[in-house]
């Protein structure tokens, strides 16, 4: 597959001290037989009539390949359109569920066409939550109010609020316990979801348990607001909250701190020394991990939570890392700059060591997304001009080309490979002939393994550094090609993410 322009992927940041890499044995095997993989057969989501479809971060992949997101129909969006469920694009968004190559379009609450919708999260029942919109306009925002909902087969149900105008669905258990965001009817001029769209005049957000049809506040670290991202097998929650409502100088908002909340008590995962942290996954161990600031918010780690101690991650000799994703083992990936903040490069943290994921041949940059339980990677390795990015997987201490393993058959340009399950089989999204925007225009994908003990003759290479011809430093321009790079990163996360400094509204 051809490589094609980047478009900027979410990231965050963090710190530590550069090891070794880890995968010696994988690779001392691979130098001494053939490197074998799967081939892959592309399936283009497609739309529902509009130019885009997307995946959302989080859990958007259960292992039984049913993946869920959002797409675009060729109904005009308007003015009052709700940017949270109606992404960037000129028209309304619906939800979707692919399963056995087949798409189908969730709907909205309204039972019309005219109102967007969202799906954030699938658990392994193939039950979905996001959100919706609904008729009733918030008269401060001048934009359709959404509900946090949930779908079953056809069935949609709406959550409801606290009291308040308007809520959202970000993730699902297997026991059926949703948790999100969801707004009272208390006056607050700090409230997340308001600052989202740059307005202080909301109420406040708080983060809910919905379970057995009852919705239930979770509380706050101190602040007057919160919201919950994930939440695992055990009930246990993580999410964001301020912690008191006082703005910082180098931010303009509250003390903005991770929480994980296990029965009944909400725990301060606390800060790297910044005033700026938030989780990026919670696995089945309880083990959360994330990205802070450190101290003056100028840069931000990866970390990793684990029983009431917060662990710097720490860099492969630079000053930023982030964390993307974690596995049930307690293994995290993500990307961390290197000595002089010269080069990104993906990275796996385990069992307290640190490991340069490097890149493909001749790239400068890359960014590791997802890490499933077989320890299989997926991610993108970018030029050293930021402008050409290619998709990524690493098996078992082999950094594979997987634009040289996909089928012919689709011209679709898979450049970003977000998540992977435990079938290997992996989603994203890509740009199709004529697109050059992937917001604007990009196709959410799904890769297909179709083979078995392929000899991966063309590309594939061995992870490792001291074959890397881009491992070294950098001259000056490639370390601001890299601050470049992290700050469009950085940006992007924000954006997606919907985060109080950023404005989440398209208008």
């Amino acid at each position: 597959m051809k490589s094609t322009k980047m478009a900027c992927v979410a990231v965050m940041t963090a710190f530590a001290v550069l090891t070794i890499p880890t995968w010696i044995n994988a690779q001392e095997q691979a130098r001494e037989q053939d490197v074998k993989h799967h081939h892959y057969q592309l399936i283009d989501v497609g739309t529902f009539g509009g130019p885009a479809s997307a995946f959302n971060s989080g859990r958007m992949l259960n292992k039984r390949g049913v993946a869920v997101g959002a797409s675009e129909t060729s109904v005009p969006d308007q003015l009052s359109s709700n940017g949270w469920p109606c992404g960037p694009g000129a028209f309304v968004y619906h939800a979707f569920d692919f399963q056995n190559d087949h798409v189908i379009d969730l709907g909205s609450l309204p039972g019309t066409d005219r109102f967007c919708s969202n799906a954030n999260s699938i658990n392994a029942q193939g039950e979905i939550v996001g959100n919706s919109e609904i008729r009733k306009i918030d008269s401060v925002l001048g934009l359709h109010e959404i509900r946090a909902v949930r779908w079953n087969g056809n069935l949609i149900k709406n959550l409801g609020t606290l009291g308040g105008k308007h809520s959202a669905a970000n993730d699902i258990n297997d026991r059926d316990q949703i948790v999100g965001f969801a707004l009272n009817e208390i006056p607050d001029p700090w409230s997340m979801f308001y600052l989202a769209f740059g307005n202080p005049n909301g109420t406040q957000t708080r983060a809910f348990l919905w379970q057995r049809g009852t919705m239930q506040d979770l509380g706050t670290l101190g602040g007057p607001d919160a919201m919950a991202s994930f939440i695992n097998r055990q009930g246990q929650v993580t999410g964001i909250s301020f912690t008191n409502s006082i703005p910082n100088d180098t931010t303009g908002f509250p003390t903005q701190d991770p929480f994980l909340w296990e029965k009944g008590q909400i725990i301060d995962i606390g800060s790297l020394g910044g005033t700026f942290g938030q989780p990026s996954a919670l696995n089945n161990r309880g083990q959360v991990a994330g990205n802070s600031n450190l101290t003056g918010d100028e840069t931000q780690h990866a970390f990793l939570w684990d029983r009431g101690t917060l662990t710097d991650l720490g860099t492969l000799g630079g000053t930023f890392s982030l964390a993307n994703w974690l596995n049930d083992e307690g293994e995290v990936v993500g990307a961390a700059t290197t000595p002089g903040d010269s080069l990104l490069h993906a990275t796996l943290w385990r069992k307290g060591k640190i490991t340069d994921l490097g890149t493909l041949p001749d790239d400068c940059f890359s960014l590791a997304n997802w890490i499933n339980a077989k320890d299989q990677i997926v991610g993108q390795s970018f030029s050293c001009d930021g402008t050409i990015a290619r998709e990524v997987l690493w098996d078992k201490g082999v950094t594979i080309d997987l634009g040289a393993r996909i089928l012919p058959g689709s011209n679709l340009a898979a450049i970003n490979p977000m998540a992977i399950n435990e079938r290997g089989e992996i989603v994203g999204k890509g740009v199709p002939p004529g697109c050059d925007s992937e917001d604007q225009c990009g196709h959410a994908f799904v890769l297909l393994p179709v083979d078995d003990d392929i000899e991966a003759t063309t590309g594939a290479i061995r992870s490792d550094p001291a074959a890397n011809p881009k491992s070294p430093a950098m001259p000056a321009q490639h370390r601001l090609m890299t601050q470049e790079f992290v700050a469009q990163l950085r940006a992007r996360l924000a954006q997606q993410n919907h985060l109080p400094n950023a404005r989440a509204g398209r208008r």
